[in-house]
């Protein structure tokens, strides 16, 4: 059975950084658009940023400049530097692989002083 893992949430303060990462068990990872995405209590998921199976990268308005995301397709994994924090970047963020469709089981990120 196909997973995605997220790991790497917790609790930091205001213009902290936090990184965080996907670990996938798809066979054919290295070859599929990955996702990070968010949900915020009382919100809807919105899209954090994108990166294709060449590292094209796609960022949400809100996360420009202070979020990278990047790919290693020989670990199978996708990671989500997040720099700058601030406090409405809080929310439970997932791991998505866009082409499966498949989510992660999301981790928490909490930015509070």
């Amino acid at each position: 059975q196909v997973q995605l893992v997220e790991s790497g949430g917790g609790l930091v303060q205001p213009g902290g950084s936090l990184r965080l990462s996907c670990t996938s068990s798809e066979t054919f990872f290295s070859i599929h658009i990955m996702g990070w995405y968010r949900q915020a209590p009382g919100k809807q998921r919105e899209l954090v940023a994108t990166i294709t199976s060449i590292g094209g990268t796609n960022y949400a308005d809100s996360v420009k400049g202070r979020f990278t995301i990047s790919r290693d397709n020989a670990k199978k994994m996708a990671h989500l530097q997040m720099n700058s924090l601030k406090p409405e970047d809080t929310a439970v963020y997932y791991c998505n692989d866009l082409f499966t469709g498949l989510w992660g089981q999301g981790t928490r990120v909490t930015v509070s002083s």
